[in-house]
C-alpha cells in the first residue's frame, strides 16, 4: 500500500515538474534585465545564464576588469557599466544609462545582488565604521538602487529580486552583515 502511495506521489511531483519545465515566458530575447554585483560570485553567474537563455542582461561591475572578464564570456547581447552602490552619483549615472537602452519597455528584471561579507565579527570586536562600510553596500546601496529604477521596472511591470542569506533571519553571530541582510529582508517585506 505504501509503495503504491509513494508511487503516485512521485509521478504527481514529477508531472507538475514537466508543466513547470515546459511554461515559458514570451518575448524573452527582448527583456532587459540589470543585476548588480556582476564581477564575480552569484551576480556574475546569474549573468551568464541568463545570457544564454537570450535575455538583454544590463551587468553592473564594481571594476573594469570585472566588466572586461564577463564581456569576454558573454554574447554581445550583454551590456556592462560600472556602478559603485555606495556612490548616489553612480546610481544615478547608471539609471539614466538604463533608462536609454531599455526606453519605454521597461526594466523586466532588477536583481539586487552586490553585497560585501567582510568586516563580519562579533560586535564587540567591530568599530562603528566597520558596520556602516558593510551596511552602506548591502543595504543603503540595494535601496537607493531600488527606489532609482523601480519607475522602469513599474513600466515593464518587472520584478525585483533583491539577493539576501538566511543570516538575515539567523543572527547568532552579529555584525553588519548580519544587521544588513535581516533589513534587505525587511525591505524586500515592504516592497513586496
Amino acid at each position: 500500500m505504501w509503495l503504491y502511495v509513494v508511487a503516485v506521489l512521485l509521478a504527481l511531483f514529477l508531472l507538475r515538474r514537466w508543466h513547470r519545465e515546459r511554461q515559458t515566458v514570451p518575448g524573452l530575447s527582448e527583456k532587459h534585465v540589470l543585476i548588480t554585483g556582476c564581477d564575480s560570485g552569484f551576480g556574475n553567474l546569474l549573468a551568464r545564464q541568463l545570457d544564454a537563455r537570450g535575455l538583454r542582461v544590463l551587468a553592473a561591475c564594481l571594476t573594469e576588469a570585472g566588466a572586461e572578464r564577463l564581456r569576454a564570456a558573454t554574447s554581445s547581447r550583454l551590456q556592462t557599466v560600472l556602478l559603485d552602490v555606495t556612490s548616489s552619483k553612480s546610481i544615478a549615472d547608471v539609471t539614466a544609462w538604463v533608462r536609454e537602452r531599455v526606453g519605454d519597455r521597461g526594466l523586466w528584471g532588477l536583481v539586487n545582488n552586490a553585497g560585501i561579507a567582510i568586516p563580519t565579527a562579533p560586535n564587540e570586536w567591530l568599530t562603528k565604521e566597520d558596520f556602516v562600510k558593510v551596511l552602506d553596500v548591502n543595504l543603503v546601496g540595494l535601496v537607493e538602487v531600488t527606489l532609482s529604477l523601480l519607475p522602469l521596472v513599474r513600466r515593464a511591470r518587472g520584478r525585483v529580486v533583491n539577493v539576501s542569506s538566511v543570516m538575515g533571519r539567523v543572527s547568532f553571530f552579529g555584525g553588519g552583515y548580519c544587521i544588513s541582510k535581516y533589513g534587505v529582508e525587511a525591505f524586500s517585506d515592504s516592497l513586496r
